[in-house]
């Protein structure tokens, strides 16, 4: 029976590796599969990996339906038993509802990616449609880590090093150090203090010590 699968996680946690793993071991088995992408990190229609791996991909927009992709294929003779479907938190709902009805009424496997939350710790509108509708939510096992060495949790946005709480849900950044916006991945305790590399260094914390401290909280 086809699934709808969720796979989460935070940034650097691996998504869009697993992305074009998947993709990889059906096309293996002889599977035909189709793989979309929204704001990949290259600004290209591909799914693009941070260790250099990429495949094109379909871009998806606001008017993208994903029964019409695939229903329509299949009309015209091509074969279909899978969706690869990155950067899923930036889909709208009703896309997240079509890509429910591919499996359901279709027998087409999807496999959705995606971070969660935004930098602002809420959910993105399509991240929770996601859970909500899956038949199953799986947690990336590659940990991203805080600038603390804790395991991290949460994106923050950065400007010039300091996190904000407030903008547009969805803003082009880079993860490199020194960039004006950047986005940075952060445990929950550091970031409900707004606490990233930048200011901690600011402040001369050092990790170690951060953490004895944290420790002794608990």
């Amino acid at each position: 029976m086809s699934e709808l699968v969720f796979f989460s996680g935070t940034m650097d946690s691996g998504k869009s590796t697993l992305a074009l793993q998947t993709a990889h071991n059906h096309a293996a088995r002889g599977r035909d599969g189709l793989l979309f992408t929204r704001q990949d990190r290259a600004g290209r229609a591909v799914i693009s990996s941070r260790l250099g791996l990429e495949q094109a991909a379909l871009e998806v927009d606001d008017r993208t339906d994903f029964w019409s992709e695939v229903i329509g294929r299949r009309l015209h003779g091509e074969p279909v038993d899978y969706v690869v479907a990155d950067e899923a938190q930036f889909y709208a709902p009703a896309q997240v509802e079509q890509l429910a009805r591919v499996v359901d009424e279709l027998d087409v496997d999807v496999y959705a990616f995606g971070i969660t939350t935004d930098f602002r710790a809420r959910l993105f509108p399509g991240s929770a449609r996601l859970v909500e509708l899956a038949d199953r939510v799986e947690v990336l096992q590659v940990k991203s880590l805080c600038w603390c060495g804790a395991v991290a949790t949460h994106q923050a946005r950065t400007v010039n090093g300091e996190m904000v709480v407030e903008g547009e849900q969805v803003l082009v950044g880079d993860t490199t150090a020194g960039a004006t916006i950047a986005y940075e991945v952060l445990c929950r305790r550091h970031h409900m203090r707004h606490m990233t590399q930048t200011v901690a260094r600011a402040q001369a914390v050092e990790p170690q010590t951060l953490q004895a401290a944290v420790e002794h909280e608990g």
